[in-house]
């Protein structure tokens, strides 16, 4: 078994089977933190789409150059706040009616090209598995023999900023080296057969938007749509990538992951990693707050604050306060600059192990910043 507790923390081995149970942390948290109100969710749908539409008519209608890459910023951050909508509407704690989960979903992902049954799917497989190295779907480790079969060039896309943080759309369609399969068709891997009407509309859905967008392009020319729609677009895959990878990466002391028996649900979920995005943190919807929320996905995201204080007494120390932010989260770059230059790839054996480094990727990502 591989350890980890350096840097101060010689004391506490997060490894460790934790001494509380899942259901005491669910006893902690006060009950009114379970109630879905969907016109709460639905206000902040609301809230959303009628920034998104006030900043494109304002960019639009505006002759200042200057104008256009605050319109990015913006945009792409609200493209990703709706995300996060629709986000609790895959996991149902938007509302309790299916229904309208799945129709709001519908609305907010398609706008943002992501197909919400696909991709609901997989992530519901991300949660059930969290922090398993072969089973987990979202940002997983490579193991040892895998990461040394890599062409160079694939690990520099991998490992190197800027490139991995626009790979969310490369995920929906071929998934992450190691696993095989699409969010678009439902003979994938990720699907079993009474899932595939699902996935069938989402992708019907997720084609609707992609001809419209199409007929947009056309009608007000391609670029024009460029900087209206897909800049922003792009902007909002960085915070995806960039916000998703966080969650289980970079934290001061290396977290573990687990195979075989040592993997249960509440292990796997204390490796997750709360952040700090200042005053990002409402405007999407406070996701930072990811410990609670891997544990428990059905509690809105609008208890999350309140339901993590309560459940903080009982996790102790395998819950990490985030590290303060400014008004701007910039200390967060340094984190995930450090992390991608040491967080490579895991041992292909044990049922714990930590991130390993390849010295040969260390000493590259050195020598370009001496030069």
């Amino acid at each position: 078994m591989e350890t980890n507790v350096t840097r101060g923390q010689a004391d506490f081995d997060p490894s460790a089977p934790p001494p509380f149970k899942i259901a005491e942390i669910r006893d902690a948290i006060p009950k009114h933190c379970w109630v879905k109100n969907p016109w709460r969710s639905l206000s902040y749908a609301v809230r959303d789409i009628f920034v998104i539409f006030a900043l494109a008519a304002i960019a639009k209608y505006s002759s200042t150059w200057y104008v256009w890459p605050f319109y990015w910023a913006a945009q792409g951050t609200m493209f990703w706040a709706v995300f996060v909508i629709g986000h609790d509407c895959g996991h149902g704690s938007f509302s309790d009616s299916r229904w309208l989960n799945s129709f709001v979903g519908h609305i907010l992902h398609s706008a943002i090209l992501v197909p919400f049954h696909g991709w609901r799917i997989s992530h519901k497989t991300h949660h059930q598995n969290h922090g398993h190295v072969e089973n987990d779907e979202s940002w997983v480790p490579m193991t040892e023999s895998l990461y040394k079969s890599l062409p160079s060039s694939t690990k520099t896309l991998r490992f190197t900023v800027p490139f991995p943080f626009f790979s969310f759309p490369l995920y929906l369609w071929y998934r992450t080296p190691g696993k095989e399969g699409t969010h678009f068709h439902p003979s994938s891997d990720l699907f079993s057969p009474n899932e595939t009407s699902y996935v069938i509309t989402s992708t019907v859905c997720w084609i609707i938007m992609a001809a419209f967008l199409f007929h947009l392009s056309i009608v007000f020319g391609p670029i024009q749509m460029l900087k209206l729609y897909f800049v922003p677009y792009w902007i909002f895959v960085m915070w995806l990538d960039i916000v998703t990878y966080l969650y289980h990466h970079g934290y001061e002391t290396k977290l573990p992951w687990y195979r075989g028996k040592e993997w249960s649900y509440l292990r796997g979920g204390l490796t997750t990693i709360d952040r700090d995005y200042g005053w990002f943190n409402k405007i999407h919807h406070d996701i930072g707050t990811h410990v609670t929320h891997h544990l428990f996905p059905q509690i809105p995201h609008y208890h999350l604050v309140e339901a993590t204080n309560a459940a903080k007494h009982v996790l102790g120390k395998y819950y990490r306060e985030p590290e303060k932010s400014g008004p701007i989260s910039f200390h967060l770059a340094k984190i995930l600059i450090a992390s991608m230059k040491e967080d490579h790839y895991v041992s292909d054996t044990g049922d714990i192990v930590y991130y390993q480094t390849d010295s040969k990727r260390l000493r590259f990502y050195e020598n370009m910043k001496s030069s």
